[in-house]
């Protein structure tokens, strides 16, 4: 006797679930409701259609309800919006919003992929906004781009800071438009630790964009063409985008009586089981766990959702093959930066009470004689007891989707930081270095596991100076002209061996280079002379990322 199996939601989780099933069984009775008139569209590519770099829209359309039913023979229902689930009779009810009537479709297994929803924060005003828009799928994208068409507006503000909110900004500015960024954090781009944001600040502003950061919106006024913010700013605007997050469509499930999470995801078993066994749950509704950290998350990503439908599908036929965590692999585009990041970052293993390492380093994109190579910001998170990796961040112009994606994989791989010297990357001048940057930041964190280096970091060295602590700064006379740590003493790691009688040897010494590797020349030559020393990570360029964003901010 064939499955019926039903299906609630498309995109990227229910369109790879049904697709999946169909290959497993031909005989199967599969029928896939989605509220909207889309099943299967590419989200990710939404705001780059408003901003006019993909011209057709038709690219966005991954797959048509004709084109689905002819190739697999599925029943695919839109404007169809499921309202309830029957779990002792196992049935859903259904509202044809073409029609207007209500109907029950049975079901054996049930899965449900209803994904997010914009979060929308009752501020006052905003009911009265006439150009305020949020973008989740074709129907946010055609009412954006229409309104950007016709009105042609010159002044927008984008509302959040995440990785969909910074797209926006920076298409929105593409078309031309004065853009302002509000963000209540003190940084954008959640998954990145601050230094590592303070570069992207930085960027940001350089094009342009407005930034407005620890500040949120208190108000709109007249009928959306200003913007007040908590700090008392106004901000006139003839567009608003609202981008402050997303919330699980979950109210299928807490009606049916399903398990949800603090933060109101799906909870599933290993097998995307929910609480009721014949229903399954996919994609960003759901409570996933953390790769690294194995405790309960949110991760409303694409990868994820399309990894769970294929699973989701394996074992509604008994393949048992378990959802092994979500590790939260991002990456995007800023301008001329790219920005990625895979597993933990300092402030998920703070909450967490996890003790960790970091490495800064700056290596360039490829062979610094070979022309256009350009430095890329390179974080790196671990263990300093086992070197396991807690997670990477990257921020540059070229070659920073490789280095993540190659350190994300030896995370899922179990290596160490020990193991990162001994990857063999493919290296020609143009693409890499015979060291990869992924190698470098391996030697880096693998010196300070060995014990043959000590760190400290870019927020501790001001205080440890202004404690009467020394350092020395071993860059070039001309380098330290050029800025320098406030209290540092110029002296040429050249320079260091002859002038060791003149340094304290009752106190710890801490160093500084541009980017660490002189330091680390430094420090070495110190503790083999029998001072106990500690380099700067990351170098002057991490300290002055940060503090040199802090200071335009101050101008601002």
């Amino acid at each position: 006797m064939s499955k019926k199996i039903v299906i609630v939601g498309g995109v990227a989780g229910g369109s790879t679930a049904a697709a999946r099933l169909r290959r497993l069984d031909e005989t199967a009775e599969i029928v896939m409701f989605d509220k909207g008139e889309y099943i299967s569209y590419a989200n990710c590519g939404l705001p780059y259609y408003i901003g006019g770099t993909i011209e057709d829209r038709k690219k966005l359309l991954v797959q048509t309800p004709e084109g689905m039913t002819a190739r697999y023979n599925f029943d695919i229902r839109t404007l169809s919006e499921v309202t309830r689930i029957d779990r002792a009779k196992k049935s859903i009810s259904v509202h044809d919003l073409k029609s207007g009537r209500t109907y029950e479709e049975t079901y054996d297994q049930l899965i449900l992929s209803p994904g997010a929803r914009p979060i929308v924060p009752p501020i006052p005003g905003l009911n009265e906004a006439k150009a305020l828009f949020t973008l989740r799928n074709i129907p946010d994208t055609d009412r954006i781009k229409s309104y950007v068409d016709e009105e042609k507006p010159s002044q927008a503000v984008v509302i959040g800071g995440g990785f969909i909110g910074v797209e926006m900004a920076e298409n929105l500015s593409d078309l031309g438009m004065n853009v302002t960024l509000i963000e209540m954090a003190n940084q954008i781009m959640p998954p990145l630790d601050y230094e590592m944001a303070a570069i992207v600040h930085q960027h940001l502003m350089n094009k342009g964009i407005n930034l407005i950061l620890n500040d949120g919106v208190k108000a709109f006024e007249s009928n959306g063409t200003k913007v007040l913010t908590i700090s008392g700013k106004e901000i006139a605007t003839d567009l608003i985008i609202l981008s402050i997050g997303v919330r699980p469509e979950n109210e299928l499930a807490v009606h049916a009586g399903l398990s949800v999470g603090t933060r109101g995801g799906i909870q599933v078993n290993e097998y995307l089981q929910t609480s009721d066994p014949s229903i399954y749950a996919i994609g960003d509704a759901i409570e996933v766990k953390c790769y690294i950290n194995k405790q309960p998350t949110m991760i409303p990503l694409a990868w994820p959702a399309n990894r769970q439908g294929r699973l989701v599908a394996d074992n509604i036929y008994g393949k048992k093959t378990p959802y092994k965590g979500t590790l939260g692999t991002s990456i995007a585009k800023v301008f001329d930066y790219t920005v990625a990041t895979t597993g933990n970052n300092e402030k998920t293993l703070k909450s967490l009470s996890i003790a960790y390492e970091v490495v800064h380093v700056h290596p360039g994109s490829h062979a610094g004689y070979y022309p256009n190579a350009s430095p890329i910001a390179l974080k790196l998170i671990f263990d300093k007891e086992t070197g396991k990796i807690f997670g990477a961040q990257a921020v540059g112009k070229d070659g920073v989707d490789k280095r993540i994606d190659v350190i994300a994989t030896a995370i899922k791989g179990g290596l160490t930081v020990l193991d990162l010297p001994d990857l063999e990357l493919a290296y020609a001048p143009p693409y890499s270095s015979a060291k990869d940057p992924v190698n470098m930041a391996g030697y880096v964190a693998s010196n300070i596991v060995e014990g043959m280096i000590e760190t400290v970091q870019w927020h501790e060295i001001d205080a440890i100076v202004e404690n009467g602590g020394t350092l020395i700064d071993v860059r070039t006379p001309s380098e330290f002209k050029n800025g320098f740590i406030k209290g540092a003493i110029n002296l040429p790691v050249d320079e260091l061996r002859s002038k060791l009688h003149e340094l304290p040897q009752d106190e710890k010494i801490y160093v500084h280079c541009q980017v660490g590797l002189r330091g680390y020349i430094a420090t070495r030559i110190l503790r083999e002379n029998g001072f106990e020393a500690v380099n700067l990570d990351g170098g002057y360029r991490t300290y002055e990322l940060v503090r040199g964003e802090v200071a335009s901010r101050i101008v601002i």
